[in-house]
């Protein structure tokens, strides 16, 4: 029989005998003790240590995104020419404009560079709002499991606030200058169906989304690496986790 157990049963046996009020209040102190593991973690811990893993992560990567080539030489999360203004570009490179089709690439991946300097602050106060049900789900879930819940309730909020900071920074890098040149080439062509996609609505969700992957990868570091966990709370709660 489990030691454990066996002590457990004994007291729990002496404590329902027991005609001392002082005995039994004192042995269910003990008993309190034996069913709950040392160094049990509270829900509040658990939400706590999560919100410090996103906060590391989301730090970490808006860092590694607003550096100079933090996009554009970063191939998982580069971004390139609208899918729908591919034909564009390929058309324009086999005229000799390569290098303005490069321009262009460059300068969205910059204006994405800019706008990650100013996305720490939103994406901070988007974590306040996780619960203890989320925690618990995000614990045993997958590696990118505290992503994933950030991507999936505040995508849209931070599309919107996101939105303007991604057109300013867009129009500062000529991203948008320089894209609206090589529409006007293109759709002046013969017999090509113009095109005209939107370019701030794309740059913006892929700056979003590059950043999520970005986030990612630090949450898999933290899941993954001990050594990664830099606090107290951190230790704690992923090592609870098996993590």
């Amino acid at each position: 029989m489990n030691q454990k157990f066996l002590i457990v049963t004994l007291l729990w046996i002496f404590s329902s005998c027991a005609a001392d009020a002082q005995l039994n209040k004192k042995l269910g102190g003990i008993l309190d003790q034996l069913k709950s593991p040392a160094g049990a973690l509270s829900d509040g811990d658990i939400v706590g240590g999560l919100k410090e893993a996103l906060n590391i992560g989301i730090s970490n990567g808006s860092a590694e995104a607003s550096k100079v080539d933090g996009f554009f030489k970063n191939e998982l999360i580069k971004i390139a020419v609208p899918p729908e203004a591919q034909k564009v570009a390929t058309t324009l490179r086999k005229m000799g404009m390569g290098a303005e089709v490069d321009k262009f690439t460059l300068s969205l991946n910059r204006a994405a560079e800019d706008a990650a300097k100013k996305s720490k602050p939103i994406f901070l106060k988007a974590i306040t709002s996780m619960t203890i049900p989320d925690a618990l789900t995000i614990l045993k879930g997958s590696d990118d499991a505290a992503t994933q819940y950030l991507k999936k309730t505040t995508n849209a909020d931070l599309y919107k606030t996101f939105f303007p900071v991604v057109d300013s920074t867009l129009n500062i890098n000529k991203a948008t200058e320089y894209y609206s040149e090589l529409v006007t080439v293109y759709n002046k062509l013969p017999l090509v169906k113009k095109v005209d996609p939107n370019l701030k609505e794309y740059a913006t969700q892929k700056t979003i989304d590059g950043l999520y992957v970005l986030i990612a990868q630090e949450e898999k570091k933290i899941r993954v690496d001990p050594a990664a966990r830099v606090t107290d709370l951190l230790k704690q709660v992923f090592s609870k986790a098996g993590k």
